[in-house]
């Protein structure tokens, strides 16, 4: 037992460490001593998540471990202490990685034969990432030239982020693949609704321009 709480603990501070941005954004806005309250809340509530979830499967807790429960930790921690600035900070922080990560593959749809490459990539990448095995439930449409279509119908962030009691965050994480994907020289990126907004699933759509 010892030595499994020394390994969550060391994952859990692992894993802190590489959500850094949230800490300097939280930084810019509160006293020091407030922002360390809610960076030592967040730890313990993180450090829970992982002890109360170590049953997951590897495919689930891909998306569990590195994203929904340290984005849940922190945004929680946040709410006990300024509850107004805690959803601010989640958007925005989340918003500009994303932004980051699509300016990056932007620059990469540049190269000839690139955008080709990402799109057909998306049909083993998506049965792998957002297959059943990580907890998803889709509906994968058939291949069809210079274009990828699924349905995701159920989805382990809307599971997990609810029962943290933090829904709200849900529609942020929805809102990553536009700011990821949604400005890509020679692709487009559409998608009309999500279960994060309340609807019955989440349709993605790439194609070629």
């Amino acid at each position: 037992m010892q030595t499994e709480n020394s390994e969550l603990k060391k994952k859990t501070i692992k894993t802190m460490k590489g959500k850094k941005a949230f800490k300097d954004e939280i930084t810019k806005r509160l006293s020091s001593s407030e922002c360390e309250k809610i960076w030592r809340d967040a730890h313990k509530r993180l450090y829970r998540m992982y002890a109360d979830h170590q049953d997951l499967t590897k495919g689930v807790a891909m998306h569990t471990d590195s994203f929904i429960f340290p984005a849940a930790a922190i945004y929680l921690a946040m709410k006990e202490v300024n509850p107004d600035m805690a959803y601010d900070v989640m958007k925005k922080i989340m918003a500009e990685k994303s932004i980051k990560t699509g300016k990056s593959i932007a620059k990469w749809c540049r190269i000839p034969g690139f955008r080709k490459f990402f799109l057909g990539m998306w049909d083993s990448l998506s049965h792998k990432m957002f297959g059943e095995t990580a907890g998803f439930k889709n509906v994968f449409y058939p291949r069809e030239k210079g274009c990828f279509r699924m349905d995701i119908m159920q989805c382990p962030y809307n599971k997990y982020l609810t029962e943290q009691g933090c829904p709200e965050l849900n529609i942020l994480f929805c809102e990553n693949d536009v700011h990821s994907y949604g400005n890509l020289p020679g692709l487009k990126f559409s998608r009309t609704k999500t279960i994060g907004a309340g609807d019955d699933l989440c349709d993605f759509k790439m194609e070629l321009m």
